[in-house]
């Protein structure tokens, strides 16, 4: 392996983690949060573990982004009146 992508992939994973939680609106969080899993899936692939990256990207970044993003916009917002 190239240690200058494991590298950047390592920095890119710290920084998607770090922005997640420090993000205020909960849309970004959420876009952050399956940008993150995308580069654990390409961490996974990088390593060999084509399947694992599979897996990851399909159920990480794809369908629990997805329901992340119906769960907020099904929310309501603001005090009941």
């Amino acid at each position: 392996m190239v240690w200058q992508i494991d590298f950047w992939l390592l920095i890119l994973l710290c920084i998607t983690a770090i922005l997640a939680l420090e993000v205020r609106s909960l849309l970004a969080a959420v876009a952050l949060l399956a940008a993150y899993s995308f580069f654990v899936a390409v961490v996974f692939a990088q390593l060999g573990a084509i399947d694992v990256a599979f897996i990851e990207a399909a159920l990480g970044a794809g369908i629990t982004g997805v329901l992340f993003v119906v769960t907020l916009f099904r929310m309501k917002r603001g005090p009941e009146k």
